[in-house]
């Protein structure tokens, strides 16, 4: 198994409620930045607004916490960075690394059907981030029914890796895009998010507690908030969900 980058810690569980409510203790008593915790199995896994994530054994479920110097405005980019993140680990173990694809806000997709998930919570203080948790889900080995949603897993097309392989190395690409983002700002990690995301013209339905909106992709805003081309002109969306297919 490879080494974790320098100041990372991997913790593995056998079975936890939730990796997130764990590392969100954590987080809150003073745990210092680079921790990351794996369960095998989750009783109480959870994903966007409360949602159940089925957690069989077999698959990915990892939070990581992340103590980032940085104003509280830009808590989103660490969102962008999870899934960017995620599925160039995951990528690792495909005969093509390019076939992984973005639906904003947080799945990953294979062949059009859900792959992976991610729940990115943070804490800020006087206007600083204070920390970040990053909750994601992979489906590794096993792919657990979704009403209305087609999923689909690692095994499904290639050999599935060992879920701490696949642990190592997400922390790795979380590490290194964390340094891209310190070094160089965001735009690296926009550019990477709209390389796998949907093509430019695409038409989406977003579904908002305002109601639907169809509208062409117009790609990302600098920070990372969808972009849709509608009768009304180019409209930035900071919150809502693609419907299904809609990427």
């Amino acid at each position: 198994m490879a080494m974790l980058p320098p100041g990372w810690r991997l913790r593995v569980e056998a079975e936890l409620p939730s990796t997130s409510d764990l590392l969100l203790r954590l987080a809150a008593a003073g745990e210092p930045d680079g921790l990351a915790v794996m369960a095998r199995r989750q009783t109480s896994g959870r994903g966007r607004d409360g949602r159940n994530w089925q957690s069989p054994a077999g698959n990915l479920y990892i939070s990581l916490l992340l103590r980032p110097d940085a104003p509280a405005s830009e808590a989103s980019h660490w969102a962008l960075l999870g899934a960017v993140a995620l599925a160039e680990a995951l990528a690792r173990f495909l005969p093509d690394p390019a076939a992984i694809r973005l639906k904003w806000p947080n799945d990953l997709l294979l062949g059009g059907a859900k792959l992976a998930g991610m729940l990115c919570e943070a804490s800020a203080r006087d206007g600083r981030i204070e920390w970040v948790v990053l909750g994601l889900g992979a489906n590794l080995a096993v792919a657990p029914a979704i009403e209305g949603r087609a999923t689909t897993c690692i095994a499904a097309h290639s050999p599935a890796p060992d879920a701490e392989d696949a642990a190592v190395a997400l922390v790795s690409t979380v590490d290194r895009w964390r340094r891209v983002l310190a070094g160089e700002g965001l735009g690296p990690l926009l550019e990477a998010w709209q390389r796998r995301g949907p093509a430019l013209g695409a038409r989406l339905t977003l579904r908002t507690t305002a109601g639907e909106t169809i509208g062409l992709y117009r790609g990302l805003d600098r920070d990372g908030a969808l972009l849709l081309e509608t009768a009304g002109g180019i409209r930035r969306f900071a919150t809502g969900e693609l419907a299904a297919g809609g990427d």
